[in-house]
């Protein structure tokens, strides 16, 4: 580093350090706007997390419920979704909570897609791509569902940091949830895989469906998520189902995220793909952009995000509720897409 620089970043430390050296507060312009920053983001984040948790008291409990065609299309996590009965069902069949987070849309939407598919039935295949700790397989297997579930190699998903937080197979032995199956049932219908999804191996063939959970966003590009969601579908038979969710960029205009260790679809990037894959006789379920209008919709949550809160903070805010966040300065949240294959 030059002098210049080792010199500028001492001045900007020294304008950015909330006291000075006699510890009284730093009254410079910048500071006075800079230091306010972390607690209007912790302000934000305790409202919007009380406010979530006192909608989701108030929801009714899911008992009784049973699998139903909706119609789902390709779409985005939605409060009206976290409300529905359909996403209340597959809940209750997990054994998860219903909170208004996207994370369970995701499973629920996952779920859904394929029950309308007809895919839940025993002796399907079907092929988990980046499945990590995911209750998913276990609950396949417990439906008599053959799966295989894959993630990248320990190498990739610690570079990705997968492994820091628990997200990838190589942290928890295998994908096996107790309280969904037992162990020799697991053991009977589950096989575990490594599989890097830039590289799809031609081994993998003949599933009746494929799924994967916000994984293809980590392959380096758009490029590289849009290329894995069609080479999917070589890995399925004729007429099968793949499901793919992703982060998404809810403002479809202007800049977004590319090139990047996450990077953020937008609605030109899905709508070309869908225009290349229905020219070679794919079916896509229709896009619905409709982002939502209630109140948990437009809750847009903020870093620093649970893993990088202190204890205390973390005692404070409680569990991280949010449909979505910010990625980079982007409004994000989950968005799902659903291909059958040709027949």
């Amino acid at each position: 580093m030059s002098i210049r620089k080792k010199v500028e970043a001492r001045i900007l430390k020294r304008l950015l350090a909330l006291v000075n050296d006699r510890s009284q507060p730093n009254l410079n312009a910048l500071n006075d706007v800079a230091k306010e920053v972390r607690i209007l983001q912790l302000n934000m984040k305790a409202f919007g997390y009380d406010l979530a948790r006192k909608m989701t008291a108030a929801l009714p409990p899911p008992s009784d419920t049973a699998a139903e065609v909706v119609g789902l299309a390709s779409k985005g996590c939605t409060q009206r979704d976290i409300e529905s009965g359909w996403l209340a069902h597959w809940m209750r069949a997990l054994e998860v909570p219903v909170v208004y987070h996207r994370k369970i849309w995701e499973l629920a939407y996952v779920l859904q897609a394929l029950f309308e598919a007809r895919h839940l039935a025993p002796g399907q295949r079907g092929l988990g791509f980046g499945c990590g700790a995911e209750p998913i397989p276990s609950y396949l297997a417990s439906q008599g569902v053959f799966v295989t579930a894959t993630d990248f190699s320990e190498e990739q998903a610690a570079e990705s940091g997968w492994i820091e937080t628990n997200q990838h197979l190589g942290s928890a032995a295998k994908p096996f949830m107790p309280h969904l199956v037992s162990r020799d049932v697991f053991e009977q219908f589950v096989t575990i895989d490594t599989v890097d999804m830039n590289a799809i191996p031609d081994r993998l063939q003949g599933y009746d469906f494929c799924w994967s959970i916000c994984a293809l966003e980590h392959l380096g590009s758009i490029e590289h998520g849009l290329r894995f969601i069609e080479r999917s579908l070589d890995t399925l038979r004729p007429g099968g189902t793949a499901v793919h969710t992703m982060e998404f960029n809810v403002e479809p205009n202007g800049p977004t995220v590319d090139n990047w260790l996450t990077v953020l679809f937008q609605p030109k990037h899905l709508e070309a793909l869908a225009e290349r894959l229905r020219s070679a006789g794919h079916t896509v379920l229709p896009f619905d952009f409709d982002m939502g209008a209630d109140v948990m919709d437009n809750f847009i949550d903020l870093p620093p995000w649970d893993h990088a809160l202190a204890p205390s903070e973390r005692s404070w805010l409680g569990e991280p509720l949010h449909l979505k966040l910010s990625i980079d300065g982007f409004v994000s949240t989950s968005f799902g897409m659903i291909v059958r294959k040709a027949a």
